[in-house]
């Protein structure tokens, strides 16, 4: 990793199974649509509990994606 810059972006990635699906839903959505993702970030963890039981979680991400033409 020599002299690349990056830029930052901001996710939440969410799933009703565990805090590690949630983030690699995130990430392969935002593979979707975005070229060189490189590194993520957990920032945050949150979810929603129902009948005392975790119903749902929310991970928040931040993603660099290396900018083209930096290599």
């Amino acid at each position: 990793m020599t002299n690349h810059v990056y830029k930052q972006i901001e996710l939440v990635g969410s799933s009703t199974t565990s805090t590690d699906d949630a983030i690699a839903r995130a990430i392969a959505r935002a593979s979707e649509t975005l070229r060189n993702l490189d590194w993520f970030e957990v920032t945050e963890v949150r979810g929603h509990i129902k009948d005392g039981k975790v119903a749902h979680w929310q991970v928040g991400l931040k993603i660099g994606m290396r900018l083209e033409g930096n290599e």
